[in-house]
């Protein structure tokens, strides 16, 4: 049966984490976007990949095949790949608990020297959690809950809704479920 999932939702509501999780639960490859939205650099996250570049990459890597989850966002570009997907589930959270998960991530990543006050990655951390922030009352900003919104209402597979704040275990058995139903 084929499954192929997309989990998506606001910058550190989850994404990531749940897919790796569900991916696990079903043994089936996990991907995520910002690997073939980004080219890798280092610092990582500074060079984006053209659209068709990302979309023929996904193509490459796992598109075809029956099973696989996919985490993060692709609702400003891979409207291509909406065909494919037999379930999207949408994550969503307090924007207090986001920001204070990407702040966490960001020091996890960098170091939290790095992203202290007078660090060398601290204009670039609060940067891009100003842009987290203004998810869930922005409209000019590429990833906003009004264009998810948008997006979701578009797609012809279920929209599974989950509450981010809730056990990883089990929203992963959650969709594990819904996946294995639809």
């Amino acid at each position: 049966m084929p499954r192929r999932i997309h989990i998506t939702g606001a910058s550190g509501s989850g994404t990531t984490t749940l897919g790796r999780r569900v991916a696990s639960l079903l043994a089936i490859p996990h991907h995520d976007t910002d690997d073939y939205f980004w080219k890798p650099t280092d610092p990582p996250y500074v060079d984006m990949r053209p659209a068709s570049e990302r979309l023929r990459l996904m193509a490459d890597m796992f598109v075809p095949r029956p099973a696989w989850v996919l985490s993060g966002s692709l609702s400003a570009w891979g409207d291509p790949l909406i065909s494919y997907f037999d379930l999207v589930v949408f994550i969503t959270i307090a924007k207090e608990l986001r920001l204070q998960r990407v702040r966490i991530r960001e020091a996890t990543r960098y170091g939290a020297a790095a992203v202290a006050p007078g660090g060398a990655r601290h204009r670039d951390t609060e940067d891009f959690v100003a842009w987290a922030a203004a998810y869930d009352e922005g409209d000019t900003i590429s990833r906003t809950r009004a264009k998810h919104e948008a997006w979701l209402a578009t797609l012809p597979c279920p929209v599974l809704r989950l509450d981010g704040e809730r056990p990883i275990e089990e929203l992963a058995e959650r969709v594990a479920m819904t996946a294995s139903t639809e």
